[in-house]
């Protein structure tokens, strides 16, 4: 009898140990296989053979998959259980996929799983999505040939691509996945939204006609997604994998490059256990694979940029335009919103947007309308001046209570009372307001009722999302897109000429510290996509504080004084990447009871005398959901080792997510 360690992939098994199962054969480290768990079958991954012990075991009840999973897969299994502790049940759901799960009823009945057969080998070609007629690759431009030699010199294994919109660093990606497969080795390139990947499947498919390109993110049918998993398990040839942070765990067997791309945006961080951030699993991914990374941006994240630097990095710069000639980006146009000569009969547009827009229909363009609009974060602003509260301690904007009449800090707990009229200029215009991607198009629907207007948005139902409609696009049958940030980034759309930012301000006043950098990245994005050598263009943005200093580093492209403004912010307040942060919410009947829970386990916590800095508790963003109210507190420490000590400490119905993206 053999006996080993088992990963099992249940939901609700939230130990922290390994089970242990008996085996009449001999088993593979990595080998998928069935097991119970309290009478409830699941998958599970072979982790090590133990010896006997001393309690009676269970049996493992089947072989799934007649190959175990590469031995790179279980590294990067153990370091994420290290890195980000979790319920191990969890972890598990990250490298065995659920469509996998879903199957196990029809596998058990089998000795294995084969290599896929002919039926599924069509499906995996319906993964890599529809075959193109686009030309072979452009020939690299003196900068693309430049910073593709940099990175073939280079002895670090990551790179930092900071490359202006439209300088092409889709090329550089594609040069260097050539080099990779004719190595014998596999590319992995992630996209921070399901939206991107038809626009670089296409590419790449068209590119490298003779490799499998392989599609893989939660879009897909499950049979599909199921299919493109075995795919790359039993690959013996090297693959071009695309897909969202989730490909990261998938079983591929040699990696020579890993790219990042838009490697700024929040979408890489999981938001549920075991909460990891793609970027930093990519790393550790690269690590032991002996892969080059690639993180590349035109706006890269402050606190990415920040270790680069600190760790000599190379930071690779691109600003040239990879289709230079006549076509380029017309003015950036700010067009101030503060009294009413700007104003037209809709609440949402400028005149000038206006005139703008009919203008780019009668030439038969395209014109993309982004708002500017996260969460649900209320505009709270002078109209007169553009006046905003921020708070004392955090130098974050505060967040408007409308039940309560209060100005409130989601980071530190500051309250104040609104105010009736503008500290700055004594006007009581102070406005609170709100819209919506659905009040857009109705208001342009009234004033371009010809025009055939598409609504992208995390609303939209499945068939009218971006990567679904991305052909229609390209080839011009839309007029007018209205959508938030899922529009703002890495489309390449040909017909697009004008684009038109309503209300530039909103994500200035979400109450984070997180506010500016994350303005200062959507603005850049949205207005790179126009001025990319397809025609001429222009950006025009509509803003209650046209001399904002983010605003104004947006529109001459001031990467570096934006970045040198934050990270002296960001000392000052002690935020990333001057801290690690643990940030810790309980959810409560009461009001009352989690505002006690929260005080008890600062309270507690203090008492430790742990190396960290203790900010809270304070009520969550969003303070009441389900009918439980919610509150948090914000753990800051130079040492993240202190912060994993916390974490065994908390009490029941305690939630934690370490290395968050915003502390909301």
């Amino acid at each position: 009898m053999f006996y080993y360690h088992v990963l099992a992939r249940l939901k609700t098994y939230h130990g922290s140990g390994f089970l242990t199962y008996q085996s009449e054969k001999p088993l593979k480290i990595g080998s998928v296989v069935q097991v119970t768990v309290r009478r409830e079958m699941a998958l599970g991954i072979v982790i090590e053979t133990v010896k006997k012990p001393a309690f009676a075991t269970k049996p493992i009840t089947a072989q799934i998959l007649d190959k175990p999973l590469p031995a790179p897969t279980i590294k990067l299994l153990h370091w994420l259980m290290a890195y980000y502790p979790s319920p191990l049940g969890m972890v598990a759901q990250q490298f065995l996929p659920a469509a996998l799960a879903n199957k196990l009823s029809v596998v058990c009945c089998q000795s294995s799983v084969q290599t896929p057969t002919t039926e599924n080998r069509q499906l995996t070609t319906d993964n890599r999505q529809l075959t193109t007629d686009n030309p072979s690759l452009p020939p690299l431009t003196p900068e693309q040939k430049k910073i593709f030699a940099g990175i073939k010199e280079s002895a670090s294994g990551t790179l930092i691509l900071h490359g202006d919109t439209g300088s092409g660093k889709t090329r550089v990606y594609a040069e260097l996945t050539r080099e990779t497969l004719a190595t014998g080795q596999s590319v992995l390139i992630l996209t921070p939204e399901i939206g991107l990947t038809p626009q670089l499947v296409t590419d790449f498919q068209a590119s490298f006609a003779e490799h499998a390109v392989v599609l893989l993110h939660s879009g897909l049918s499950v049979r599909q997604r199921r299919v493109a998993w075995l795919e790359i398990l039993h690959a013996n040839q090297p693959l071009i994998i695309i897909g969202p942070r989730s490909a990261l765990f998938s079983p591929v067997q040699q990696l020579g490059l890993i790219v990042v791309d838009e490697c700024h945006e929040p979408a890489y961080k999981q938001e549920q256990a075991p909460h990891y951030q793609a970027v930093r699993v990519a790393s550790q991914l690269a690590r032991i694979h002996g892969a080059k990374l690639i993180l590349g941006s035109a706006t890269p994240n402050i606190q990415d940029y920040y270790i680069a630097q600190a760790k000599q990095l190379p930071i690779l710069r691109m600003r040239q335009l990879a289709m230079p000639g006549t076509h380029v980006v017309g003015a950036v146009e700010v067009v101030d919103m503060r009294g009413t000569r700007h104003r037209s009969r809709s609440p949402h547009f400028s005149t000038r947007l206006l005139e703008a827009t009919a203008a780019t229909l009668e030439r038969g363009e395209q014109t993309l309308i982004f708002l500017n609009r996260r969460g649900t974060a209320r505009l709270v602003l002078c109209a007169t001046c553009g006046w905003q509260a921020n708070c004392p301690h955090c130098d974050i904007p505060l967040t408007y209570h409308g039940d309560h009449h209060r100005l409130q800090c989601h980071t530190c707990g500051f309250r104040s009372a609104a105010p009736s009229g503008c500290p700055e200029c004594g006007s009581a215009d102070i406005g609170f307001k709100s819209a919506g991607t659905k009040s857009i198009v109705t208001a342009l629907e009234r004033e371009f009722p010809h025009a055939r207007i598409r609504r992208f948005d995390t609303d939209s139902k499945a068939s009218e999302r971006i990567d679904q409609q991305y052909q229609a696009i390209v080839s011009g049958e839309v007029d007018i897109l209205v959508g938030t940030q899922m529009i703002a980034k890495g489309l390449d759309l040909p017909k697009l000429s004008l684009v038109g930012v309503i209300a530039a301000d909103t994500s200035l006043y979400f109450p984070d510290y997180t506010a500016e950098e994350r303005t200062y990245q959507l603005l850049s994005q949205v207005i790179g996509r126009v001025g990319r050598g397809h025609r001429e263009g222009m950006a025009i943005i509509q803003t209650y504080t046209p001399d904002n200093p983010t605003l104004t580093s947006v529109v001459s492209k001031d990467w570096a004084g934006f970045y040198a403004r934050q990270l002296e912010q960001r000392q000052q307040f002690l935020f990333p990447p001057f801290c690690h942060v643990l940030k810790l919410s309980c959810a409560r009947a009461s009001q009352k009871s989690a505002e006690s829970a929260a005080a008890k386990l600062a309270s507690e916590l203090r008492d430790q005398h742990f190396p960290v800095q203790i900010t809270g508790p304070s009520p969550a963003y969003v303070e009441k959901v389900a009918g439980k109210y919610r509150q948090q507190l914000i753990i800051k420490s130079k040492n993240r080792s202190a912060l994993l000590k916390i974490i065994p400490l908390l009490p029941s119905g305690w939630l934690y997510d370490l290395d968050p993206t915003d502390l909301l």
